[in-house]
Formats: C-alpha cells, sequence, structure tokens
C-alpha cells in the first residue's frame, strides 16, 4: 500500500530528476533561419572579434579563418557556419565587423568558432533532445550534431557536440 507521504517523496524525487536533465546552453543563428546551442559546460569564453584582428594563414581550408591574439596566446579561429555547410561569414564587407568568438577547450587546446550573433543562455531538458537523424540533416552537419531540441514555435534548435567539433579530421589534419 502506498502512503499519501510517499507520494510527495516521488514527486519530489520526479522534481529532482527534472532539474538533473535541466542543462544551461548558449544559443546563437546559424546562417539566417536556423538556431544551434551548445552546452555552457564546454565554453572556456565568449568575445567579440574584429574580422582585421585575425591574421590569416595560407592553405588552410576556407573555414579556418586563421589565428587571433587571445590571453597572448594563438587562438585558432574558425567559421563555424561554413565548416557546417552555411554560406561564410560575411568576410570582405567590413573588417571592423565584430563578430562573436566561443571559445572551446580540451585538454589545453583552444579552438574559437565565430558566429554572427549570440542570442541567449537557455536552460533545456536533455531529455527532450532528440537523436539526429541522417533524413533531416545534411552530411556537412550530421558528424558535430550531439540531437535537436524542438522549441515553443515548434522550430528546430540544433545541440551541437563541442567535442565532435574539435576533434573533426578536417581541423586535426591542420592542428
Amino acid at each position: 500500500m502506498i502512503s499519501v507521504t510517499n507520494l510527495g517523496n516521488i514527486d519530489e524525487i520526479k522534481g529532482q530528476e527534472a532539474l538533473e536533465s535541466q542543462q544551461k546552453f548558449l544559443s546563437f543563428h546559424l546562417g539566417t533561419r536556423d538556431t544551434a546551442v551548445i552546452s555552457l559546460e564546454n565554453i572556456t569564453e565568449i568575445l567579440p572579434v574584429s574580422l582585421g584582428d585575425i591574421c590569416s594563414v595560407p592553405q588552410m581550408p576556407n573555414c579556418i579563418l586563421g589565428v587571433y591574439n587571445w590571453r597572448d596566446e594563438m587562438l585558432w579561429l574558425v567559421d563555424l557556419e561554413e565548416m557546417l555547410g552555411y554560406p561564410p561569414l560575411p568576410q570582405a564587407a567590413n573588417l571592423l565587423t565584430k563578430m562573436m568568438a566561443i571559445v572551446l577547450e580540451e585538454n589545453g587546446k583552444y579552438l574559437g568558432l565565430l558566429v554572427r550573433q549570440l542570442m541567449d543562455i537557455e536552460w533545456l531538458d536533455t531529455h527532450q533532445m532528440k537523436a539526429p537523424s541522417a533524413e533531416l540533416f545534411s552530411q556537412s552537419i550530421s558528424p558535430f550534431l550531439q540531437g535537436y531540441f524542438i522549441n515553443d514555435e515548434e522550430r528546430m534548435i540544433f545541440n551541437l557536440d563541442a567535442d565532435a567539433i574539435i576533434h573533426s579530421p578536417m581541423w586535426a589534419t591542420h592542428n
């Protein structure tokens, strides 16, 4: 027999499980229409970067924009949109244009992902994340997806896998 007191404990446990499945994500635009998130656990810093402050490096894939002086260290900057198959960021338009760099860290190595615009920090329920499928996503973005969420407006939010981005075979050959 279940007592009313035990039901209260079950509700508490369910509430704790819901809180434990909530995670903070940084949301930002991909292209002109899509939204993506990266878990805050993977982000070291976010900083504005002027395109004119990036030192290009020859013979690199187009999505690798070059290096940037960050804390007296060389920070490689990647055009995240171009890496994921979107049109490249508008580089020639204005060298004073500021983009936002999302700095990821893994084992003492840093990588900056350049994006047009940050949106917000959001709490998302990781239990609500859906697995990516080959039918929904292009081959250029699929390897870098952990999954996706559906927001209140029934729009898809891509959950990018920071580890997959850092360990990309394309990047590893030039690191």
